[in-house]
């Protein structure tokens, strides 16, 4: 495409942001000022959708990605912790696990919010296990479907042996390294006796992280938890009958609990709301969820400028 077209649609690009902006940031101050005269703040709402996984906020307007970072996360839940007129935070999850250590990295900010006074209500999706119940059990109290999967406490590290495939191809994987067991999860061999031993131990120990973070969430004796924490999964209905989920209900049951918990006013779906996330849908900008729109605008604005000048600045075959 010619480089000058591509400046066209960059330029159109960019008005039709500016008119969205101006019609969300129309919107934001009706809703501003509709929470202001309530006067009794707002719902903060975090959403945890796919795989939990380390990583940088990716902060980009249209970000589309499958999962959530722990990074993104971690700002998400500090700006409500932050925000005197988040009086209670809703954490909506649907995901089937992610990442220990980003997991827990996410968990730390949810027990500061949970220290600062403001309570944490969990509505569980389609699924909220493994690593999601981890988060789960961070919070003071825990909404589910009778349908929901959730459970499946417990860790594994997996890695693939090909070893008796490359003997009979005929293909050798040779390494110089600095230790015996520098290698240890190379796919190109086995593990030695000694070394299962090395990873087990790290899986138990994480697993006992685990299983330490649910009885003390949940207030269960340890016992019990590790009579149902062997990587099982449940329904949202036997997870409540084993202690781990609190009652029965969907998003907006949870959002009333919330509203109630955090002593605001307003019911259904007339409580007020802040939904916190990176990205950025027109549905979330029209409807005035989105805060900060002239920066979003103007980083959007820069990367479009920015894609323009490198690809002028690229060879094109035709």
């Amino acid at each position: 495409m010619d480089i000058q077209v591509k400046r066209k649609w960059m330029i159109l690009g960019i008005v039709l942001l500016l008119v969205v902006a101006i019609a969300a940031g129309t919107a934001d101050l009706w809703k501003n000022g509709a929470s202001q005269n309530r006067k009794s703040g707002y719902v903060a709402v975090i959403r945890i959708d796919g795989p939990i996984y380390g990583g940088p906020d990716t902060d980009s307007l249209l970000n589309g990605g499958s999962g959530v970072t722990s990074e993104e996360l971690m700002r998400q839940f500090q700006e409500a912790r932050k925000d005197p007129e988040a009086k209670a935070i809703l954490v909506r999850i649907n995901s089937p696990g992610g990442s220990t250590g980003a997991t827990q990295e996410i968990a730390e900010e949810m027990d500061k919010i949970r220290s600062s006074g403001k309570p944490i209500i969990i509505s569980m999706g389609d699924m909220c296990a493994s690593a999601g119940y981890w988060l789960a059990s961070k919070g003071n109290y825990i909404f589910a479907t009778p349908a929901t999967i959730t459970g499946s406490i417990g860790v594994y590290m997996d890695y693939t042996n090909v070893e008796d495939l490359m003997n009979k191809l005929g293909i050798k994987n040779e390494k110089i390294k600095s230790g015996a067991h520098k290698d240890i999860l190379s796919m190109y061999r086995s593990m030695t006796g000694e070394e299962r031993d090395m990873v087990q131990s790290m899986v138990d120990d994480i697993y006992n992280q685990f299983v330490q973070t649910v009885a003390d969430g949940r207030k269960m004796d340890e016992s019990k938890v590790r009579s149902i924490a062997d990587g099982r999964i449940l329904t949202g209905k036997q997870a409540q009958d084993l202690g781990l989920v609190d009652a029965m209900g969907n998003y907006y049951d949870a959002l009333s609990y919330a509203a109630s918990s955090g002593g605001i006013q307003g019911d259904g779906e007339n409580i007020p709301v802040k939904v916190y996330g990176s990205g950025v849908s027109l549905k979330g900008l029209l409807s005035g969820e989105v805060k900060n729109l002239s920066g979003l605008f103007a980083r959007a604005a820069a990367d479009s400028f920015k894609e323009s000048l490198l690809e002028s600045s690229v060879p094109s075959m035709k």
